[in-house]
């Protein structure tokens, strides 16, 4: 007689391995986060490293000329007689040298003096030193070893910065200033390129800079230009050649110097004669805002039509000529 049949009998669909299988996959399962945990591990030391790194890089100067001062050297470029009045020429961030090529032609009689500011172009990217009184000493302890005694000192936007500081401290070399789409204050300021904005992010930033590309850096520079302008291979190297920390401590620097005071407040007490030359499509600085400088008793504003923040390289010939006439007129009889 057959067995009746039970609950305890009946496993029809039943599996004998389904129990061994959950903690199999359980296993499974740890085993894949753990992976990820020790990638996302790795990849964390990889990017701490890379910003260290990146954060600590250092390089010394280079060029035919360099200036040595205690700190940092510089690299300097000398053109036209010496005898002539002297004209200073200091660039803006990230800039060098090279950016003034296009106006030397309408400067050739003037003995001219350029200078890669500390951390730009051939000059030292030490850790430290980029604040625009420093920069500012520098320059002024370099051009009295070069024996120039009174000059016209012109600054390119942070470059202006960095001239109306050394106007500031030495109110016997500085005769004259003129400041290219210097900014007058902070909240003039409209912004950069999106390459640019990557600098200002931790850690993202660091990696950007490890592999930046010739396309990268002629991206971040793309606000500097309004008009359809080639950007010289040597300004493109400069670039390159710098170190993320000479690039960025002189940004914040330069904001720092013209948040404690706007330029044309500190312009306003020197009694130095300005000029002031804005490009009317300036894609950095608000165009407007180059009026602030009508503060400045007798200061001279120059606006040029159609050109951005680079009026040296997007129409050499009218700021060229704007900086010879000035140059002139405020020399030393």
């Amino acid at each position: 007689m057959n067995e009746p049949n039970t609950p305890q009998n009946k496993h029809p669909h039943s599996r004998p391995d389904a129990a061994p299988n959950v903690p199999r996959r359980r296993r499974a399962r740890t085993r894949r986060w753990r992976i990820a945990l020790l990638a996302a591990g790795v990849l964390a030391l990889l990017l701490t490293g890379n910003t260290v790194s990146v954060r600590g890089q250092t390089a010394g100067a280079s060029g035919d000329q360099i200036v040595h001062i205690p700190g940092g050297d510089l690299h300097v470029v000398q053109d036209g007689p010496p005898g002539a009045p002297t004209v200073v020429l200091l660039h803006g961030l990230g800039g060098s040298t090279a950016w003034w090529d296009p106006v030397l032609p309408a400067l050739r009689d003037l003995h001219v003096v350029r200078v890669d500011l500390l951390g730009h172009g051939r000059s030292a990217k030490p850790a430290g030193g980029y604040g625009m009184e420093e920069q500012a000493r520098r320059v002024g302890a370099a051009l009295d070893q070069l024996g120039v005694h009174r000059a016209t000192v012109v600054g390119h936007s942070t470059g202006g910065a960095v001239a109306t500081a050394l106007a500031e401290q030495r109110r016997d070399l500085v005769g004259a200033i003129a400041l290219l789409d210097t900014g007058p204050r902070l909240d003039a300021y409209i912004g950069d390129s999106f390459a640019a904005h990557l600098l200002s992010t931790p850690v993202v930033a660091e990696l950007f800079w490890r592999f930046r590309t010739d396309g990268t850096i002629r991206a971040a520079l793309s606000s500097a230009f309004t008009r359809e302008v080639k950007i010289p291979d040597r300004i493109v190297a400069d670039v390159r050649g710098m170190t993320y920390r000479s690039l960025t401590a002189t940004d914040e620097a330069s904001s720092a110097y013209v948040k404690e005071r706007p330029i044309p407040d500190r312009l306003s007490g020197l009694g130095l004669p300005t000029l002031v030359v804005f490009g009317s499509q300036d894609h950095r600085w608000r165009p407007s805002a180059a009026q602030d400088y009508r503060q400045v008793p007798g200061a001279r504003i120059e606006i040029l039509d159609g050109v951005g923040h680079s009026p040296m390289i997007e129409d050499p010939d009218s700021t060229g000529t704007l900086l010879h006439g000035f140059a002139i007129e405020t020399a030393p009889h």
